[in-house]
């Protein structure tokens, strides 16, 4: 386990969390049977590629925490196209993806997919799942995201926060926390669609971003529920008992067997994109007291830190390492002056 994922205190409430959630399973209910795809047709994550005994550590460890709870057993699959058929998805309660590029061609397994999910059934998403159907909009609107790029590699340790300690999809989780993955952050992602449970917390990252990166999120999906977090990349995340725990609770949740949250909280979202904001254009001494100013206004007046985020949005766009290659010197130093101007903006908006 790494050691800093967790405080002692969480690391000695582990064991009770474990019991807990089986001892909340449904008393003699059959398990759920899940699809599990590990197929890529994109970059092949080492946590995807089958060992000598034909399994990969996401199958197996999937496979593990389904035997363990009693709550779902698994059939594996690396070929998306005899799987994701309505015929062959009709037996399962829930779909698992560890998936990048084009699974099936367009068309109707396409469609089954996102049939499955409304009829009612649960989709669970892991790290990748965001890489996948890239040219798919119901799919990429569907899931909320699309990868594009990870500043945050493999082997960084992160800062995270937990926007919701209370959810149990995240209640195993401490409120802020550090821990080592790849993260990713996205194109085709609409605030107003999920609800975010974990964010990257920006000012205690490495590299900071002046916006908002989604870690993990929940949805209704029609009569179905999806859950997805981006934890995953590495296979000592696979080993790590509290995100075995948080991939069991989201699971538990998709299936309908637990209960949490799941309307979309936009507001929570800008007041975390304001915060990597900040933090990257306040300077380290000044965007804490910004930040605050901001929280306290944004509780008075909803919405207020979604108004700001547009100006923000502004800034951002008008960042001088997105002149285009043929700017003049001129031209640079006249996006720099209208940068300044927005961004005066933005500090006016939130001390006035």
């Amino acid at each position: 386990m790494n050691s800093t994922f967790l405080t002692l205190g969480h690391r000695l409430l582990l064991p009770l969390l474990i019991l807990l959630g089986l001892a909340t399973s449904p008393a003699q209910a059959a398990p759920k049977k899940m699809l599990v795809i590990t197929e890529s047709r994109g970059f092949t994550h080492d946590v995807v590629k089958r060992g000598d005994d034909g399994l990969c550590v996401v199958e197996k460890a999937m496979a593990k925490i389904g035997a363990s709870s009693g709550v779902f057993e698994t059939v594996n699959s690396q070929n998306a196209i005899a799987a994701l058929t309505k015929e062959n998805l009709a037996q399962f309660d829930a779909l698992f993806f560890y998936t990048t590029g084009t699974l099936v061609p367009e068309g109707e397994p396409r469609e089954a997919l996102l049939d499955f999910v409304k009829s009612g059934k649960a989709f669970i998403g892991t790290h990748s799942a965001t890489d996948t159907f890239a040219d798919f909009q119901g799919y990429y609107q569907f899931i909320n995201g699309t990868f594009n790029g990870h500043p945050w590699g493999a082997g960084t340790t992160s800062s995270f926060v937990n926007h919701e300690p209370t959810h149990p999809v995240v209640e195993m989780f401490p409120t802020t926390f550090r821990f080592r993955d790849e993260i990713y952050q996205y194109k085709n992602y609409d605030p107003k669609s999920v609800r975010v449970l974990l964010s990257l917390d920006m000012p205690g990252s490495d590299p900071k971003r002046p916006y908002h990166v989604p870690v993990a999120w929940v949805r209704i999906y029609g009569e179905g529920r999806l859950f997805y977090t981006n934890l995953g990349h590495n296979r000592s995340t696979w080993e790590n008992e509290m995100y075995q725990a948080h991939l069991l609770a989201g699971i538990r949740w998709a299936l309908k067997q637990i209960d949490g949250p799941s309307e979309p909280n936009p507001d929570t979202q800008a007041l975390e994109f304001a915060k990597g904001f900040l933090a990257v254009n306040a300077g380290a001494d000044d965007w804490a007291g910004l930040y605050e100013k901001l929280t306290a206004k944004s509780q008075d007046t909803p919405g207020f830190a979604g108004r700001v985020r547009v100006y923000m949005d502004a800034v951002n766009e008008l960042d001088d390492r997105k002149a285009p290659k043929d700017a003049t010197a001129e031209q640079v130093q006249a996006m720099k002056n209208k940068r300044d101007q927005a961004l005066a903006q933005v500090v006016k908006m939130i001390k006035d």
